[in-house]
């Protein structure tokens, strides 16, 4: 049996994401917020499916562009290793500040920086556009000669160190902080105080930050987030909001010229209350009722059965059929975005419930493709057509206390 060992990776996070938080528990530091860290768990897992289902494409581009376009060709040494974890860093430093300077990037980038906390789980805050979008400029390494086996590989060396620099519970580091990007380097990038604003780039080294002059000390406490804080847990509004926002103004434009400036220029060039504008139209806003433990356990087992899940759809990811990989997936994705809403306390929750328990009958057709067992599942389905209003009445007064 062929097995997918990048699930290991899964367990591996969650045990450190596990120990921070009890570590930080012990030490009487309030580092973890319950619906922020599940907010970040929500877009990580999101992450890791994408990459799954489209990591094949990030690979095919550095083979195609190694075959046909490679300036260079030679037999990899230590130097050549070395070499390419130079600039593979020194090319992240670039798309990282390209990624705050320039808005169409920062809009896929955003996301990383919406969580208010700085834990272990800000690290999971990747979006698959962002992936997307960094390929683009790491095509630049099978261009200079490195081949597509050495791209990935130290891709996924060089995707691990970030992870550990998300804590607060590390202080300084003495003389590594001279050469390496530390917790201490990291905490003052994600803050949304003045002086640390667009400070600290680097991804593993901080030179390039000092070279180029981006370099910043942690000296008073960071506040963590975007300088307009979200009010919103929503993982679709997290994902989107700033596409809607950067629409709103390029429609508001009266010259191309504005138009580009808004495409390329900076985030303060948008209109100072545009997202405003779009919570409103959009009816975002914190839950008014009384947020109770039973919700919340109600969610932590949700996202527990859905890290489980999305382990074994790696794990055995060569073993599952299509039907069964796209089915698991879009039961995924509904549960990320069911958890958000429930943590607003949206009332239309139920048609998400509705669609995974769909979605689990499909499932059960496909692994017993019976015609009367696929005959009991038509009844059933017609059966909670019929009492879908009733049961949506008496789902949402289980799920939400003093339901209206």
């Amino acid at each position: 049996m062929q097995l997918n060992y990048l699930a290991l990776a899964i367990p591996f996070f969650v045990f450190f994401m596990l120990a921070e938080y009890l570590w930080s528990r012990y030490r009487g530091k309030q580092y973890y917020n319950f619906t922020n860290s599940i907010t970040n768990i929500n877009v990580g897992i999101a992450e890791r499916l994408a990459d799954v289902l489209i990591y094949g494409a990030f690979y095919f581009v550095y083979d195609y562009v190694y075959k046909y376009y490679a300036l260079f060709h030679f037999n990899p040494t230590i130097f050549h290793w070395v070499g390419l974890l130079l600039l593979t860093d020194f090319i992240w430093y670039w798309y990282h500040r390209l990624a705050h300077e320039i808005n169409l990037l920062w809009m896929v980038h955003i996301v990383h920086h919406q969580s208010e906390d700085f834990n272990y789980t800000v690290s999971a805050r990747i979006t698959v556009f962002q992936a997307i979008v960094r390929t683009g400029f790491w095509a630049l390494l099978p261009l200079l000669g490195f081949t597509a086996p050495m791209i990935t590989t130290m891709l996924l060396i060089h995707g691990l160190y970030p992870f550990f620099v998300h804590t607060r519970m590390i202080g300084k580091l003495g003389w590594i902080e001279y050469v390496f990007v530390t917790p201490s380097h990291h905490r003052v990038h994600h803050a949304c105080n003045e002086q640390y604003l667009d400070k600290n780039y680097g991804d593993v080294l901080i030179i390039w930050d000092k070279i180029f002059g981006t370099f910043c000390v942690e000296e008073e406490e960071p506040v963590y987030g975007l300088t307009k804080p979200l009010k919103s847990h929503s993982f679709l509004w997290q994902h989107f909001h700033f596409a809607l926002e950067l629409a709103y103004n390029f429609k508001k434009a009266n010259t191309w010229q504005k138009k580009l400036g808004i495409l390329f220029g900076k985030p303060d060039l948008l209109l100072p209350d545009t997202r405003k504008i779009l919570e409103r139209k959009w009816h975002i806003h914190q839950p008014t009722r009384e947020v109770t433990p039973k919700l919340n356990r109600y969610v932590v087992w949700q996202i527990g059965a859905i890290i489980f899940l999305l382990f074994a759809f790696i794990l055995f990811e060569k073993q599952l059929p299509v039907k069964v990989q796209v089915l698991s997936a879009g039961f995924i994705l509904i549960t990320l975005v069911n958890c958000g809403a429930i943590l607003e306390q949206r009332k239309w929750i139920f048609y998400l419930e509705f669609c995974r328990f769909l979605l689990c009958l499909l499932l059960l057709v496909v692994f017993v493709p019976y015609v009367k067992f696929i005959l009991v599942i038509i009844m059933v389905i017609g059966l909670l057509l019929y009492y879908f209003r009733y049961l949506q009445q008496q789902y949402l007064q289980l799920v939400y206390k003093n339901f209206q």
